[in-house]
């Protein structure tokens, strides 16, 4: 059997004039997983230990989100998550697929929750893994990582020790991160295109559009599974209470000893559960 890798289920895709690069595997039921926001994310980094069990089940499309890995750049002072929600419909639209099975990983899952509201017919069952756009009870917000994002491109600019500062904060054990995944980040992150189109910066033309308090989060008819790491300093667990409260037929599923990464910290695990709960169960 042939090993699946990044070069070889490498495509690229072009929607509305943006020209997005993607990774496809496996073959049923269409399944996308949409990566976050961090300094020099891109899908295949995201979901490198995930792709190859779950593409023995489904369809698999692993997209990078305009902004970054090998998809052009956002245009500055797009909403945000509606440019990107919007971009991922018609990324379907072009590829013929009507409806689809959704995971989405931070910024990813924000993206994934304003799809389902835009255009509820696209979107089958889905994974909301550490959402953005929400509010917690308790903690403090912005979390120092979330800062570190924004602030990735400011100041004496990009570099490998503010990836690593971040990167610490983002597994509950570090030594997950290795240095091969950090060097994979910082040569996607140091490309001249995203040094001069970052694709999340501190600026006042860019709208960023809470998710939490739209009503139309509270009539969304989709299955639904939310994955929380129990020590995500990204973005912290009580988070989680607010869509769980506001999506009808949302669940929690909450992973100990785990940070705002759960596919990579607990992959075996987050692959089991997917694979339960997108074949019909309850994960």
């Amino acid at each position: 059997m042939t090993k699946i890798t990044e070069e070889s289920t490498s495509r690229f895709v072009t929607v509305d004039g943006v020209n997005i690069h993607y990774n496809e595997a496996g073959e049923g039921p269409v399944l996308v997983l949409i990566h976050g926001s961090g300094p020099g994310a891109y899908g295949w980094s995201n979901y490198a230990r995930n792709v190859e069990a779950l593409s023995k089940h489904f369809r698999v499309l692993v997209p990078d989100l305009p902004g970054w890995g090998k998809s052009d750049v956002k245009p500055a002072g797009s909403p945000v998550p509606e440019w990107w929600s919007t971009k991922i419909g018609q990324f379907l639209d072009e590829l013929g697929i009507e409806k689809a099975h959704f995971v989405g990983n931070s910024l990813g899952g924000m993206v994934t929750m304003r799809l389902a509201m835009d255009r509820p017919e696209k979107v089958d069952r889905m994974i909301l893994m550490g959402p953005g756009g929400g509010i917690p009870l308790f903690s403090m917000f912005p979390t120092p990582a979330i800062k570190s994002i924004f602030g990735f491109y400011e100041g004496d600019g990009p570099s490998f020790e503010k990836l690593k500062a971040f990167a610490d904060q983002f597994t509950y054990d570090q030594s997950e991160i290795t240095d091969e995944l950090l060097q994979g980040r910082l040569e996607k992150a140091m490309e001249q295109k995203f040094i001069d189109n970052p694709p999340m910066r501190q600026s006042r033309d860019t709208r960023v559009e809470p998710v939490w308090n739209d009503p139309r989060l509270g009539k969304l008819p989709h299955e639904t599974m939310i994955v929380w790491g129990r020590e995500d300093r990204v973005m912290p667990l009580d988070m989680a209470f607010t869509f769980l409260k506001v999506i009808p037929k949302a669940r929690l599923f909450v992973l100990p000893q785990c940070g705002h990464w759960a596919q990579w910290e607990h992959a075996d695990e987050f692959n089991r559960t997917t694979i339960t709960f997108l074949e019909g169960g309850n994960g």
